[in-house]
């Protein structure tokens, strides 16, 4: 695995365009999906936009649904479940990508959300700092940049913020403000950009910031999208 430090930009080769456990294109699933979404498209460019509108909209975003065990990282896995937060759909543009010919990887930063529910900051400890949030990174047109497919249309439109936006020459992360001009993401910290995603160094950073409810495994049948942002 390759390791970019933060504000460098990866030296693209094969490690960026090879099937991993994680960004595992050869399963069928995979295939049909980016099949699907680049269909009648030629260029790269319109190949990483229409994945990057596939992926953020029709993946529910589901912080919820945060686990340790690898298996959930995979891409097979998010389309699987069709639910996922920001880590596993970044994961998935990702292999995408790689599969349509991109070069691909996965960006780390540490935001500070504004906008989160009740119920999603008790799980995560009374917390708002969300650690390792993560986002594909591509090579088009000669330039590496950031696509964050993380909050769907529908759950933009229900919290009133702005969806995120991809035309593949620009970062697509998420916006600073909401719909209404309030603070919504904060990036505090860059982790740099790795060629597959670094599940053990996530998953050591995890437990030791959040409690054990953050990753809990009942089934209670609670979306995310049903709370209420705290302003």
């Amino acid at each position: 695995m390759i390791f970019t430090e933060p504000g460098a930009a990866p030296i693209p080769g094969p490690e960026y365009l090879g099937e991993t456990g994680f960004m595992d294109f050869g399963a069928a699933s995979v295939r049909e999906f980016t099949e699907k979404a680049v269909a009648g498209e030629s260029s790269e460019i319109g190949k990483a936009v229409r994945l990057f509108y596939a992926v953020r909209d029709s993946i529910r975003y589901d912080p919820f649904s945060m686990r340790l065990d690898p298996t959930t990282y995979a891409a097979s896995h998010v389309l699987a479940t069709g639910y996922a937060y920001c880590l596993p759909k970044a994961i998935l543009l990702a292999a995408g990508a790689r599969l349509a010919g991109i070069p691909a990887a996965i960006g780390l930063s540490d935001v500070v959300n504004h906008l989160v529910t009740e119920k999603l900051k008790e799980r995560l400890g009374g917390k708002t700092y969300f650690m390792h949030h993560g986002y594909a990174v591509l090579y088009l047109e000669g330039a590496w940049v950031k696509a964050a497919p993380a909050f769907n249309i529908e759950l933009c439109e229900r919290f009133g913020v702005r969806p995120t936006e991809f035309d593949g020459r620009s970062n697509a992360i998420l916006q600073e403000f909401d719909a209404q001009d309030r603070r919504h993401m904060e990036y505090v910290k860059d982790h740099g950009i790795w060629s597959d995603f670094p599940y053990e160094m996530v998953a050591t950073d995890f437990r030791a910031f959040y409690p054990p409810i953050a990753f809990g495994n009942e089934a209670t049948g609670e979306r995310f999208e049903d709370g209420k942002p705290l302003h």
